[in-house]
């Protein structure tokens, strides 16, 4: 027979714990910014998935904006720490980069849902988050002086097409099975996106020297360089040129559209 609880524990009131009570509602906000973007995200919906009345969610958070920017200095912070220990290497950087998405993919559909409802918008936080954007083009430039990237093109440009190449099969994952004709969640189809990513890299490393370059109209911009043709130089030999896949043979540019 289990003996009764005793009077000081039935009427001990439960232990309130705030840091607790955060991270609950930051979790379930996280779920339900990502689900429906901030226009359609719900604060009751938020707060009952966190277990506490919309009051308390108020008290700690001040209004749904309030607590979107909350979900956003996490998120931010949480994805600084993983650029810490970011290669320097693009050949492995750039699965590096595959793998965050990977197992961030909620982040990937919220930044989703934010395009279609601020577009040109003013975004929430929009300061912080540009000075976290920036954080990462000077890490970008930092590379480029210390010769692991190519210095062929701008910072800026760089880290956008390091991010498409990444980010697109988990934000366009129904595109991703149409072209490769592969779920975005089968291993197979993960493993090649890997191998992939390992032989384009190249196109982003600083080559030898004696090496061919091809230089970007960003990068000639900022440089105020043209050849004597008036040209692009190296533009007869693209960097898709420079980059070999396993079996030896020059990646083939794709038709254009």
């Amino acid at each position: 027979m289990k003996a009764a609880p005793s009077k000081s524990a039935v009427s001990r009131p439960a232990t309130r714990n705030p840091e607790r009570t955060r991270q609950r509602l930051f979790e379930a906000a996280f779920k339900e910014f990502a689900a429906k973007g901030f226009a359609g995200a719900r604060v009751d919906v938020i707060a009952q998935r966190a277990g506490i009345n919309k009051r308390m969610l108020y008290h700690y958070f001040g209004d749904k904006e309030d607590l979107f920017r909350e979900v956003l200095r996490r998120k931010m912070a949480e994805r600084q720490t993983w650029s810490e220990s970011m290669p320097d290497d693009p050949r492995e950087s750039l699965p590096y980069r595959f793998e965050l998405a990977l197992n961030d993919p909620q982040w990937v559909r919220l930044l989703e849902w934010e395009a279609l409802q601020f577009a040109e918008k003013r975004l929430i936080d929009q300061t912080k988050r540009q000075r976290a954007v920036d954080t990462a083009v000077d890490w970008i430039a930092s590379r480029q002086r210390r010769g692991h990237l190519s210095r062929q093109f701008a910072p800026r440009q760089m880290l956008l097409a390091m991010v498409a190449l990444t980010w697109f099969p988990l934000a366009f994952p129904q595109l991703t099975r149409l072209i490769v004709r592969q779920s975005v969640f089968d291993r197979r189809f993960r493993a090649e996106q890997r191998e992939f990513l390992r032989q384009i890299a190249p196109a982003f490393a600083e080559p030898k020297p004696g090496g061919a370059r091809h230089y970007g109209r960003a990068h000639l911009r900022q440089n105020g360089a043209t050849s004597p043709s008036g040209g692009l130089p190296g533009s007869a030999r693209p960097v898709s040129s420079r980059v070999k896949s396993s079996n030896g043979h020059g990646v083939r540019n794709s038709p254009s559209s």
